[in-house]
C-alpha cells in the first residue's frame, strides 16, 4: 500500500469515522488497512485527497508549501524524482512544472489515471514495497530522489515500513536522496482528536503508535521523530533530519478554512513557526506531520 495522503488527518470526525469504546482493535491487519485504501482514495468514500492540500484549510496550504521546501532543498535542477504514494500528483504536478523529471507511483488506480491527467510526468500503478514489481520494473539508482509522502502512515508493521523505505534507497542513487513523512503521534489528539478516542486508546496512541481499527481514516501507525529516525537509519541512509511539517499551529489551521478571511495571516504565522521550529527537539513531534530526509551512501 503506498497511497499518499500526505497527511490526512487521523481523527474519524473530519474523515467519517466513528469513535466510541471499540479499543481494543488496532490497524493490524495489512490486508484490510489495503482494502481501505482503495476504498477511500478511490473516490467511493467522498475524500479528495487533492482538494485537501489544495482548496481546503489553511492546515493543508502549509503541509503542501512546507513539504515543497523541504524538498525542494535537496533537488538539483532538472533532478529524476521519483515520487511514491503520488496520490492524484499534488506534489508531482508543481515539480515537473518547474522542469524536475518525475515518475509518479500509486497503488490506487483512480488516483493514477487522474495524476496522469497533467500530462507533465508519468504516472503508474504500483507499491512502495515493492518497485521492481512487473509494470514497474524500477531499477537500482534509477532516480536523484524518492519520496515517500504518505506510504509509511499506512503500513502496520516495522517489517514493511522498512521493506517500503529499503526499496527507496534501492532505486536511489548513491549520494542521492530520500524524504519519508509520516503522521505523528500527538496528530491523534489535536484538531478534535481527543474527543474521539477514549483514554485507553490515547496511551496506545502515544506510546506505541497503535491506531484504533475503527477510524475513518485508514492509518495503520503513527511515528514519533525519534522513532522515524531509527527506521529511516535502518533501512540505509545517512545523515537523517527529521523536520517537523506545519509546526505547533499546524492542528489549529484544520479549523480555518482557506477562504476564510483570517487565512492568509495566520498562513503566513504558521509557515513562520513551522520554518523557525522545524527541527527543534521536542517541538518537531508537535507538527501533525514529520518528514525524515537522508542520504544514501555512496
Amino acid at each position: 500500500m503506498v497511497s499518499e495522503a500526505s497527511g490526512d488527518g487521523p481523527d474519524g470526525g473530519r474523515h467519517g469515522g466513528q469513535h466510541g469504546g471499540r479499543t481494543g482493535r488496532y490497524a493490524t491487519d495489512q490486508g484490510a488497512v489495503d482494502t481501505r485504501v482503495q476504498e477511500y482514495y478511490s473516490g467511493r468514500t467522498g475524500w479528495d485527497e487533492h482538494a485537501r492540500l489544495t482548496v481546503g484549510t489553511a492546515q493543508g496550504r502549509v503541509e503542501h508549501t512546507r513539504t515543497q521546501e523541504l524538498v525542494r532543498q535537496r533537488l538539483a535542477p532538472g533532478a529524476r524524482v521519483l515520487d511514491v504514494g503520488g496520490a492524484t500528483g499534488v506534489h508531482a504536478a508543481p515539480l515537473a512544472e518547474d522542469g524536475y523529471d518525475v515518475l509518479l507511483v500509486d497503488p490506487v488506480a483512480a488516483q493514477v489515471a487522474r495524476a496522469g491527467r497533467h500530462g507533465t510526468f508519468e504516472a503508474r500503478v504500483g507499491d512502495a514495497r515493492n518497485l521492481g514489481a512487473p509494470g514497474l520494473d524500477l531499477a537500482d539508482d534509477e532516480f536523484d530522489a524518492v519520496l515517500l509522502l504518505g506510504p509509511l502512515y499506512h503500513l502496520a508493521s516495522r517489517a514493511d515500513r522498512l521493506l517500503a523505505l529499503r526499496e527507496a534507497v534501492r532505486v536511489t542513487r548513491p549520494g542521492g536522496t530520500v524524504a519519508a513523512a509520516a503522521i505523528t503521534r500527538l496528530a491523534g489528539l489535536v484538531g478534535g482528536g481527543y474527543e474521539l478516542f477514549p483514554p485507553s486508546a490515547w496511551q496506545a496512541i502515544l506510546e506505541h503508535g497503535h491506531v484504533p481499527a475503527d477510524i475513518g481514516f485508514p492509518a495503520a501507525h503513527f511515528h514519533d521523530a525519534a522513532e522515524l529516525a531509527a527506521e529511516a537509519g535502518e533501512a540505509g541512509l545517512s545523515d537523517v533530519v527529521v523536520h517537523g511539517i506545519e509546526g505547533p499551529a499546524g492542528g489549529a489551521l484544520e479549523r480555518v478554512r482557506l477562504d476564510a478571511p483570517e487565512a492568509p495571516g495566520l498562513i503566513d504565522a504558521a509557515l513562520t513557526l513551522a520554518r523557525a521550529l522545524s527541527t527543534t527537539p521536542g517541538v518537531t513531534d508537535m507538527s501533525q506531520h514529520i518528514l525524515a530526509i537522508g542520504t544514501v551512501a555512496p
